[in-house]
């Protein structure tokens, strides 16, 4: 089971992250986002994970309909080994990206669509053709992500039975992790909100969400 922590702040973060075993470790470069960070400390966070750590996780970068020129030159100031892009990114725009990238694919809270399995189906099917690898997040209109509500997981359900692959994101916790990855079979779970306390990391629930998912395999 892939596991990614999200909006990591500070190197002991990252460091706590990747010693409980995280696949991956986010750093959130949109603008106006609570857990942003500057080109300069994310840079920071890079080089000091990968000095202190053998089993180093991959790290990604997210980025929300930003320039593809400030993009890949984050990717390369900072050394991303991936992008994890949340807005409204074409198959083209991905393509230009100048390393592997995670397509965040939203889905509506409170939908009533029967046609939504279907629908998203397709989507995924769009990115994945072109290399992507997938993120299903909530939808909740004003927010890109990182609103710590979940969506209904039958609709992921669904699509993994459809033989799609994706990171399962929103509203997951160390509480229900297990739950949701029985549930739904993704081959990896996304959080950030669900692992803080008053809005910061919790060494402790990074660890037990990391050990939750894990139980699940």
């Amino acid at each position: 089971m892939i596991v990614k922590i999200c909006g990591v702040k500070t190197i002991n973060h990252a460091l706590i992250a990747s010693n409980h075993g995280a696949d991956l470790v986010g750093i959130v470069f949109v603008p106006g986002r609570t857990r942003m960070l500057d080109l300069s400390a994310a840079r920071s966070i890079c080089e000091e994970l990968r000095l202190h750590n053998e089993k180093i996780p991959q790290i990604v970068g997210l980025f929300s309909d930003q320039s593809l020129e400030e993009v890949n030159h984050a990717i390369d100031y900072c050394g991303l080994d991936m992008v994890q892009l949340c807005g409204n990114e074409s198959l083209y725009y991905c393509d230009s990206i100048s390393c592997k990238v995670i397509k965040v694919i939203q889905v509506p809270v409170e939908s009533k669509q029967p046609d939504l399995v279907e629908s998203l189906s397709g989507l995924i099917s769009n990115y994945t053709d072109e290399g992507c690898y997938i993120t299903l997040d909530s939808l909740i209109p004003g927010y890109e992500g990182g609103t710590g509500q979940s969506f209904d997981w039958s609709i992921a359900a669904n699509l993994s039975e459809l033989g799609h692959s994706f990171l399962l994101a929103g509203g997951l916790s160390p509480s229900n992790v297990n739950e949701a990855i029985k549930i739904v079979n993704p081959f990896g779970v996304d959080v950030s909100s669900g692992v803080e306390t008053d809005g910061e990391k919790d060494p402790a629930k990074i660890a037990n969400f990391i050990s939750q998912a894990r139980i699940s395999v």
